[in-house]
């Protein structure tokens, strides 16, 4: 196992197995402790409450989602996914991950919200992130029909057990939407899914 030496206070340390698998490249800056001072939890996202006293615009019903990352890869992650029905929260749920990346936070909000949706549901979910636009529209069903490869190389899938779970989602789910809208750009349910993705970073909603 590769040791390094932390730039911040000099401590030599190591990733974890597991770590290493996920990201083989990854070569960090800073020792996990020095990490944690550097990168404080944020603080400045609204609560929930906040938000619905603050934002009033955009669509009243469909799912949000949202989910990043601090550092990217390899840091800490949070995602949150709503369900609004003419402005009532139906479901919503929430959660983190201490190494992650924001593309799996983003994906794994997408995948929650479809769960909240019955198979037969006509609903659309929405996300800011591009890259979940595109497997969830495209690059699943194309990777699928391939052997879970992608291009003419047959690369492996990244993402895999998430796309995965995606892709069989959306098909027990035909009447659903994937959409891309703009994040944070002032619409009341999306701010929103942004609050409830760092709750655990608050310790309250």
């Amino acid at each position: 196992m590769d040791t390094l030496t932390c730039a911040e206070c000099g401590a030599v340390f190591s990733l974890s197995e597991d770590v290493l698998k996920r990201f083989p490249r990854w070569k960090p800056r800073l020792c996990l402790g020095c990490y944690k001072r550097a990168k404080p939890r944020p603080e400045l996202n609204s609560t929930t409450e906040e938000v619905l006293d603050r934002f009033a615009d955009g669509p009243d019903t469909g799912l949000f989602t949202d989910g990043s990352c601090e550092e990217n890869p390899g840091g800490a992650g949070w995602w949150g996914a709503v369900k609004v029905v003419r402005g009532e929260v139906v479901d919503q749920n929430h959660g983190h991950a201490e190494v992650t990346t924001s593309n799996r936070m983003e994906l794994t909000a997408v995948i929650e919200a479809l769960r909240m949706l019955a198979p037969g549901e006509d609903l659309t979910v929405r996300t800011d992130s591009k890259y979940c636009l595109n497997v969830a529209t495209k690059w699943a069903s194309s990777w699928k029909r391939n052997g879970w490869t992608r291009g003419k190389k047959r690369e492996p899938v990244e993402n895999l057990d998430l796309v995965k779970e995606l892709q069989e989602l959306m098909e027990a789910r035909p009447q659903a939407r994937v959409e891309w809208v703009r994040g944070h750009d002032g619409s009341r349910w999306n701010e929103y899914a942004d609050s409830l993705s760092t709750a655990y970073t608050r310790n309250r909603l």
